[in-house]
């Protein structure tokens, strides 16, 4: 039953919050309805699988989003999740802009947590890369050259 699963302090998040409310509620139901465990976290509904960060739900100006923390292992086979910046590497997000949207989506959107699930529950990790590669500028290369003794 979801209710036992609903957090007070995510009902206090939804009751604040000055745009998406109605998108956030209908993405929780979905969310809960795949058992798992929500509570607060970065400022942001977050829902866990055994005390591991899943999903999370967050609003932006121009849309609000599902945020999965391993996006970036998750086979994506309806090409939906998006790579919020190129610096990040495993967070993956699936945008909204309206609570159509979002209904119309429920069952891929369930589709996709589930696997999110089962990567978690197979302990499967993103590899990070390193940024070791620096882009230096040609001028800036050319004064430290300068600067060596």
């Amino acid at each position: 039953m979801t209710d036992s699963r609903r957090n007070r302090k995510v009902d206090g998040f939804i009751k604040k919050a000055k745009k998406w409310q109605e998108e956030f509620e209908t993405l929780r139901n979905i969310v809960l309805d795949c058992e798992l465990d929500e509570d607060i976290k970065w400022m942001h509904p977050c829902y866990m699988y055994e005390n591991k960060n899943i999903v999370l739900i967050h609003g932006f100006k121009d849309y609000c989003a599902l945020l999965f923390h391993k996006g970036a292992l998750l086979k994506d086979p309806h090409g939906i999740l998006i790579q919020q910046t190129e610096n990040v590497q495993a967070a993956r997000q699936i945008r909204f802009t309206n609570v159509q949207e979002i209904v119309e989506m429920e069952s891929i959107l369930k589709e996709y947590i589930k696997e999110a699930i089962e990567v978690e529950k197979a302990g499967l990790e993103v590899e990070f890369k390193k940024n070791t590669e620096l882009n230096i500028p040609e001028e800036l290369q050319t004064k430290f050259d300068e600067l060596q003794p």
